[in-house]
């Protein structure tokens, strides 16, 4: 039994933010319907790799979904549309602002087609305010969220982090909305409008940088190896900091490539054990009992030499060895895990997190696992469907049109652009 068996799901969303959302809800098992203009969505061709067929951009994001196509510049298509509203339980949308309304589906309409439905929408700083019309992507969310004032070193620019906060942390924000609203419905036959803004999802992410800002107006942040003082203001760029309670840091292994980092957390109760494993082997054989280094405050204090100690060890092993010594001491730490070695782990791929699939244009690749792991209901992962794939089947199976009805649609082009004018 799939979690989300039985709940269907007309997703009008492109590129990166909604398509996340709509896979996460199918892999749940949602029917999920992609609906898309006759050109497709617009990731199907870019970045292309493979000639003539889906990119990965549009691969590994669209996943067990059904493929319909429809022209919503004709009548007949707009019909093909509201009997699509009406058989839905959540429609998704991630269009700019007010293209769905010139469409003639405002809110409104919709509700008045399925007073049940829950409607999903994803914009670039929401619906209200005075940057409601701005156009947002992934990079223009982490600056306008806060993510990169407060990423990068700290006497550098600000960086965008690799990690897709604006896309698809909003995606996953989106899902959790369109979830409870659904729940609600259910409960009262009421459907709502659930909006994500992309610069209000990345702020949330970034809420521990709004905790050390407020922490500012009291006093210094003694965590950071950056110098802060009350009323300093903005949170400031720390570079690899931990940011938290305890201290950690990147620290560069043996044979010094870009990825040959470890990130330690050295917490109060394993730093004696640490001290006396590391200090013999740096000519420090008194490490533990240091008093630059006895409390959390004094190592906070003198974090420069503790991580140019740590790191005169860590030059003499791989950031694998490395890891091998400190997981018995229970340290907290992992190895800088690059794509290349994520790909290739025993670990990701003994948890479905790296899954190989096949596509009829593409042949065989991987996607990027499930992140959520339901005992009863574990995810099947199926390929990205084909441009307009399953269209005759959802006309059929989910409308209930004859073929008389399909052929009649088709004739008036309900589902292809019209003929380009000469």
């Amino acid at each position: 039994m799939e979690a989300l068996k039985g709940v269907r799901i007309l997703d009008m969303t492109h590129v990166q933010a909604g398509p996340t959302c709509s896979q996460l809800l199918a892999w749940l098992g949602a029917d999920v319907i992609k609906f898309e203009p006759p050109q497709g969505d617009a990731t199907r061709g870019q970045l292309r790799d493979v000639p003539g067929a889906d990119s990965l951009y549009f691969t590994m994001l669209n996943c067990n979904k059904r493929s319909i196509t429809v022209n919503m510049k004709s009548a007949e298509g707009k019909a093909v549309f509201a009997d699509l509203v009406r058989q839905c339980d959540i429609v998704m949308e991630n269009f700019g602002p007010g293209v769905l309304d010139r469409l003639g589906f405002t809110y409104e309409k919709i509700r008045e087609l399925n007073p049940r439905i829950v409607m999903g929408s994803i914009k670039g700083f929401g619906s209200t305010g005075p940057y409601a019309d701005f156009k947002a992507y992934e990079n223009v969310a982490q600056a306008m969220g806060g993510a990169m004032s407060t990423t990068g070193v700290p006497d550098g620019p600000p960086f965008v982090t690799g990690a897709q906060i604006g896309d698809s942390g909003t995606g996953l924000h989106l899902a959790i909305g369109l979830l409870a609203a659904l729940h609600q419905s259910q409960r009262t036959g009421k459907g709502q409008y659930v909006e994500v803004a992309m610069m209000d999802g990345v702020m949330n992410l970034c809420r521990v940088k709004f905790r050390d800002h407020q922490r500012l107006t009291r006093g210094p942040l003694p965590e950071y190896s950056v110098p802060t003082h009350q009323g300093m203001g903005a949170a400031p760029r720390a570079g690899n900091d931990s940011g938290g309670g305890q201290l950690g840091n990147a620290i560069r292994c043996k044979p010094g490539g870009p990825n040959d980092f470890i990130y330690v957390v050295v917490q109060e109760a394993v730093w004696e054990a640490l001290a006396k494993r590391i200090g013999p082997d740096i000519g420090q054989p008194g490490l533990a009992t240091d008093a630059r280094f006895a409390t959390i405050g004094e190592r906070r204090k003198n974090q420069s030499l503790m991580w140019e100690l740590i790191g005169e060890f860590a030059l003499r092993h791989t950031k694998r060895e490395f890891m091998a010594i400190l997981n018995p001491l229970d340290v907290p730490c992992g190895p800088i895990m690059s794509t290349e070695d994520l790909a290739n782990d025993e670990h990701i791929r003994g948890r479905d997190m790296y899954v190989e699939l096949d596509h009829p244009q593409r042949g065989k690749w991987f996607n990027v696992g499930m992140p959520i792991k339901l005992s009863d209901s574990p995810a099947a992962i199926k390929r990205s469907p084909l441009l307009g794939e399953h269209t005759d089947e959802i006309l059929a199976e989910v409308l209930g049109y004859d073929a008389a009805k399909v052929a009649s649609l088709k004739a008036a082009g309900a589902f292809t652009a019209p003929p380009k004018k000469a």
